[in-house]
């Protein structure tokens, strides 16, 4: 089973400011194709913003996107991971918290985001590569 090390080592942070409008938060995410943000300040996590966030507490709530900062509508109580965290716990810990992003967390600090499809990805790949190694075993093992 792998370890988050493994699955983060082609992932950049895209994070966002307490400060920052909605709109300009949305923005960011849009251009870097990410469904939930990491907002820090000065470094450490305050909270995260999600795309649900945004339906839920800007649009249906009738607040505008310009004008609103996040820190107002973020989600403020985070579940984070660790890198030596297994693939394995960490969507345990998704599922039971239901949430679909991760924060990961290195000395005190955001080092990436990690969604459940990436977890998922890893685990798929590390399933296939099982299969592989076993048909290569079994190949290997048969009589002529």
């Amino acid at each position: 089973m792998h370890t988050l090390r493994h699955v983060i080592h082609r992932l950049n942070l895209i994070h966002a400011t307490p400060e920052m409008s909605v709109l300009d938060v949305a923005t960011v995410m849009s251009e870097g194709r990410v469904g939930a943000i990491a907002v820090l300040d000065h470094g450490h996590l305050v909270g995260i913003f999600t795309e649900r966030d945004l339906m839920t507490r800007v649009v249906v709530a009738g607040r505008d996107p310009a004008t609103t900062c996040v820190e107002d509508v973020m989600t403020h109580e985070v579940v984070t991971a660790g890198l030596d965290d297994t693939v394995e716990r960490s969507i345990d810990k998704m599922r039971s918290n239901g949430c679909r992003h991760l924060p990961v967390i290195h000395t005190g600090r955001v080092v990436t985001m990690l969604s459940m499809r990436h977890l998922l990805r890893d685990e798929v790949e590390e399933q296939v590569e099982e299969i592989r190694t076993l048909r290569a075993t079994l190949t290997h093992t048969m009589p002529s």
